[in-house]
């Protein structure tokens, strides 16, 4: 059974970021692409949790590659997937915030 979405405020603002970015360098298209490949690898998620590549297993928090420059991350409940943030691969891993 799919379980629940929930996005953090700051993976939203990340998403929203990011579309804005598209839809001024790349357009129109390029934007809806990029959408339709974030609903579909997170309705992927929401079926298979545990599908993500494992980052920190401390806080049971897990990684899935939307494009080759953005990184999803989400930790998983027994009834919820929530979206902590999206992450620029071309950055530092350092600088991974969840």
């Amino acid at each position: 059974m799919a379980r629940k979405i929930i996005w953090t405020k700051r993976a939203n603002d990340k998403l929203n970021q990011v579309i804005n970015f598209l839809e001024n360098e790349w357009g129109e298209n390029v934007t809806r692409s990029f959408v339709i490949r974030v609903h579909s690898v997170v309705n992927l998620i929401s079926e298979h949790p545990k599908i993500g590549t494992l980052e920190k297993p401390e806080k049971d928090i897990r990684g899935f590659l939307l494009t080759k420059h953005n990184r999803l991350f989400y930790r998983t409940t027994e009834t919820e997937i929530i979206i902590l943030n999206l992450f620029d691969t071309r950055s530092g891993s350092k600088k991974k915030k969840f």
